[in-house]
């Protein structure tokens, strides 16, 4: 089994690097957090190293500045394992994975159905509500004490993966996991707050800009919209805005597929898509075909080519799918 193999090698180690992938989010950052905790129970070292900053929301996660930022100063890291965390494809850590020049052994735990196997070691469990569910199962495997740091950090991570406990992804064994870690104290609506009611002014502004240009398809079974570079440089469009343009479309009644469309700013010739589905097309496969993937309710993929084009291939990828 996977979560033995996993607890065997964490056993087997000493130093650690962590990461996760680009574009921080709350699982993510949950994981990384409770994992970072779990090896120094066991008397081990560890670095969590990230290509990305912390995104905004996320300050509050107990022993957030513990986590580094992976930059050209950084320094020169020993490690005798890379642990990689809620993170489907190795390079989707950005230039972290570059790291490992001495090819040390990858521990791979994460719960995206597409994900690639690329550890020495892999525990792929797409079945689980997030990454930070995960890394609670490898506490209980292992009986480590769980105390309130690591559970605010956990707590966040299936929260936000599940969208509230809203999604498909929503198990009991999430809702039994949730119950334990909130015996310890936690105060749920202070970090729904920071999460998901802390949009800067400036990004509300650009929000209201936004919300106007929604586009329909399908008889209105798909809502999308199209951010381009110009719109890109008229404010800061960060990974929480764009989660609110998705929130919004997929609370419309019909609405069975949401797609953000987003140029990239740094290379003209990317686009940044990210799918949601109400649940009856498989928007894994959707990104998959287009070099991307994620879970069945939500991916993401990064084609090349002028957006409009982009957006006319995806649209009748779903379509097809839809009939």
């Amino acid at each position: 089994m996977g979560l033995k193999r996993i607890c065997a090698s964490i056993k087997k180690y000493n130093n650690f690097l962590i990461t996760a992938h680009t574009r921080l989010e709350g699982d993510a950052l949950g994981a990384e957090l409770a994992f970072y905790a779990l090896i120094r129970k066991l008397g081990k070292q560890g670095v969590i190293l990230n290509e990305d900053n912390i995104p905004y929301g996320h300050e509050f996660l107990p022993g957030v500045k513990k986590i580094r930022r992976l930059d050209a100063g950084s320094p020169y890291i020993k490690f005798g394992c890379l642990v990689v965390l809620d993170c489907a494809d190795l390079k989707r850590t950005g230039e972290v994975w570059r790291l490992n020049k001495e090819n040390k052994p990858i521990l791979n735990i994460d719960h995206h159905i597409s994900n690639q196997g690329f550890g020495d070691e892999n525990w792929v469990d797409p079945h689980a509500s997030s990454c930070s569910e995960m890394v609670y199962r490898i506490y209980k495997q292992m009986r480590l004490p769980i105390a309130k740091p690591e559970a605010i950090a956990m707590y966040t991570g299936i929260m936000t993966d599940t969208g509230s406990f809203r999604y498909s992804n929503t198990t009991s064994f999430t809702h039994q996991a949730s119950a334990e870690l909130l015996k310890f104290g936690i105060n749920v609506p202070l970090i729904y707050r920071y999460v998901y009611e802390n949009l800067a002014l400036e990004e509300t502004r650009l929000l209201v800009k936004l919300l106007p240009r929604i586009h329909f398809s399908a008889q209105g079974r798909i809502a999308y919209f199209k951010l381009n570079r110009s719109i890109a440089k008229d404010g800061t469009i960060s990974m929480d805005l764009g989660d609110q343009l998705l929130s919004f479309a997929r609370a419309i009644k019909g609405v069975e597929v949401v797609i953000l469309f987003r140029e990239n700013l740094e290379a003209g010739d990317l686009v940044r898509i990210n799918l949601r589905s109400q649940g009856k097309v498989d928007v894994n496969k959707v990104a998959a075909f287009f070099g991307g993937g994620g879970h069945k309710t939500a991916a993401g993929c990064t084609p090349r080519g002028d957006i409009n084009k982009v957006i006319k291939k995806v649209l009748a990828r779903i379509r097809q799918v839809l009939r």
